[in-house]
């Protein structure tokens, strides 16, 4: 479980970089979107990752804290989301707006050499 977690963070983390690099709108936007779900993805795995746990302290199982998930990694992880998503909508309408202002949606200005 914990290699396949460390791949999927790391595929994602590598992917949203090698997006942000490349000089296209869209192509930007999704290197955000995929760099912010690699970050979600790693805060959760350092929330230790329990499944079937519940995440309120109940009085059968007593008031030791390693029987428990972790609330604040999943109260991090629901704020990052809302904040991602705000972003992404600031950013599609900024870069919209720059494309509608330069005629171009390549993030320096420049047009493509054929």
């Amino acid at each position: 479980m914990e290699v396949i977690l460390s791949l999927a963070i790391g595929v994602l983390a590598g992917s949203g970089i090698w997006l942000l690099l490349r000089p296209r709108t869209f192509q930007f936007i999704m290197g955000l979107s995929l760099l912010s779900y690699a970050v979600n993805l790693f805060i959760f795995a350092m929330g230790r990752i329990r499944v079937g746990a519940p995440p309120v302290i109940s009085n059968e199982l007593g008031a030791d804290p390693s029987l428990y998930a972790d609330p604040l990694p999943q109260a991090l992880v629901l704020t990052a989301i809302v904040i991602g998503f705000a972003t992404t909508a600031l950013f599609l309408v900024v870069l919209l707006a720059n494309r509608g202002f330069t005629g171009t949606d390549h993030v320096d200005g420049r047009e493509e050499q054929a």
